[in-house]
């Protein structure tokens, strides 16, 4: 629909306008700098769920659009408009982002004056917010892009401005070297678009003209030019996301960030990477998506092995869970360059699965480590003795983390796996070990931190407080209706999968099983009278 009420452009602006106001209150202010940056932030939820309650299934594949001139010598807009998977991704990080504000209430307080406590903590998850948003929203390649990166120096100063760890530092470095390194590639590719498209006509950054214009397959480019901007963009979404041998970054910067901000980093931030391969990969380059399509799949596959089988091996709680998101996103990425319907559409809903799933889990895990001071899982046990909430609540978000029937990564995943083995069936068998291993990790981590006895140490570990039984209860309660309910959501995430299956002109195969068994029949009717 064309909404005459900008209602992206405040999406996006009112998180950006209440960073602004945070960061300029007095120093003394620090109660309502979180105050008034919570009802920022369940400003923007309201915001989304309007926009995703007036989101028509049957109406225009983006809707909500915006279009103004920026830089019209370069053909650059301020072009915005959603689809199914953008609706979907942008209610995630609105309903995400008020939890996260009350998980981390008191994170900024101890960071001293040198990044303004609380106001430097909310105004900077604030901006990452925004800039996600409009990254979302986005229907202008280089529009796209500024924020993409943008977005990196807020999450920086998170990380290492706001971190529990010792070596927050280093692993906030860490994390800008490879994220900035990814976007300078893409930075040349998103160039070589418009020299493209300025080669034959006007140059444009506009998505959907771009999108027409590769897709009439009339521009004389040569292929290898096409499979030269894929990989460009490609790369930096597979560092964002992020996928094997591309994810070193990601463990160190989600264990020595505040748990709210690692929920943020990889709930929230990392989504834009697949994301991007969805929209801007496929649609763009279709040939070359498809020409790269078998490398990316067994890359796929390695990071959902891969995850899986280092996480078994952690002892630190927070980092087991980190190199779990690995095994996931490659489940997800697997989903999106199977190139099937039931592929994308459960690598989309797996989006938001993991969003909720990975932010009960870490955050959950963050309260119980805020009380003991140790992440070393050695150092606990018993703990569902003196916490059972806390220990009960923890379960839920484990099971739901391993895919359990019931809970909403189910239908995410099995979605996923049915996509991959109708075209790679032997990815699909790789990829099912994982549901294996991930019940050896989640389940022997719940058996080692939670049961037994009460080890030194946790006899004192309170259980869960209203506040953090505030931030917990929705995300238990949407991993309940999701897992028995995903209907209102695939039903926005369909109509936007056809339109990305027509763009690259994919079908589903067609299984192969139905026809041997109609040849098998016949073989059996002629011989049967000879025999």
């Amino acid at each position: 629909m064309v909404s005459s009420f900008p209602w992206l452009s405040l999406l996006w602006l009112l998180p950006m306008a209440g960073a602004v106001v945070v960061i300029v209150l007095p120093p003394g202010w620090r109660g309502f700098a979180k105050w008034f940056g919570l009802m920022m932030a369940v400003a923007v939820l309201a915001g989304g769920v309007v926009i995703t309650a007036g989101f028509d299934t049957d109406g225009a594949t983006y809707q909500f659009t915006e279009s103004h001139s920026w830089i019209p010598a370069f053909g650059a807009g301020y072009t915005l408009g959603v689809d199914g998977i953008a609706v979907v991704l942008v209610l995630l990080t609105a309903v995400l982002v008020p939890l996260l504000m009350l998980a981390g209430w008191n994170d900024g307080d101890n960071a001293g004056e040198r990044s303004r406590g609380p106001h430097g903590y909310v105004a900077l998850t604030l901006t990452v917010e925004s800039m996600v948003l409009i990254s979302l929203v986005s229907l202008d390649v280089l529009l796209f892009y500024v924020f993409f990166e943008a977005m990196l120096i807020p999450m920086y100063f998170l990380i290492g401005g706001f971190g529990d760890g010792a070596h927050r530092s280093r692993a906030a470095v860490k994390f800008l070297l490879y994220n900035l390194f990814g976007g300078l590639i893409m930075l040349a590719a998103v160039i070589g678009v418009y020299v493209v498209t300025a080669q034959h006509g006007s140059g444009t950054f506009d998505f959907r003209e771009v999108v027409a214009l590769f897709s009439r397959g009339s521009l004389g480019v040569d292929p290898a030019v096409f499979k030269a901007l894929f990989l460009g963009f490609m790369f930096a979404f597979a560092v964002k996301a992020p996928l094997w041998p591309f994810h070193r970054w990601l463990p160190d910067a989600a264990v020595e960030s505040t748990p709210a901000t690692a929920v943020l980093m990889m709930a929230v931030m990392d989504k834009v990477g697949t994301f991007g391969m969805l929209r801007y990969c496929l649609q763009l380059f279709p040939d070359a998506s498809t020409y790269f399509r078998p490398l990316i799949v067994v890359l796929a596959v390695i990071s959902v092995v891969y995850g899986a089988v280092v996480a078994i091996g952690q002892t630190d709680i927070m980092r087991l869970i980190a190199y779990t998101s690995i095994s996931h996103f490659g489940f997800i990425i697997l989903g999106i360059f199977v190139m099937t319907t039931q592929g994308q559409s459960g690598s989309t809903l797996y989006m938001v699965n993991h969003g909720l799933s990975t932010a009960a889990v870490f955050l959950i895990a963050g309260f119980l480590i805020a009380r003991r001071g140790t992440r070393s899982i050695s150092a606990f046990g018993g703990v569902q003795k003196v916490a059972p909430v806390l220990a009960g609540t923890f379960l839920v978000a484990a099971l739901a983390t391993l895919s359990l029937p019931g809970l909403a990564p189910f239908i995410s995943e099995f979605l996923v796996l049915i996509g991959t083995f109708n075209r790679y069936w032997l990815a699909a068998a790789f990829g099912a070990t994982a549901l294996v291993l991930s019940s050896i990790y989640m389940l022997w981590l719940y058996q080692r931190v939670m049961t037994g006895p009460v080890r030194d140490g946790n006899e004192r570990i309170r259980d869960l407080v209203p506040r953090e039984l505030i931030v917990v209860a929705p995300l238990i309660a949407l991993l309940l209706l999701l897992g028995f309910y995903p209907k209102p959501l695939l039903e926005i995430i369909n109509p936007a999968v056809g339109n990305t299956m027509a763009t690259i002109n994919q079908q589903d195969p067609v299984p192969a099983a139905p026809e041997r068994a109609a040849q098998l029949q016949e073989q059996r009717t002629a011989e049967g009278p000879h025999r």
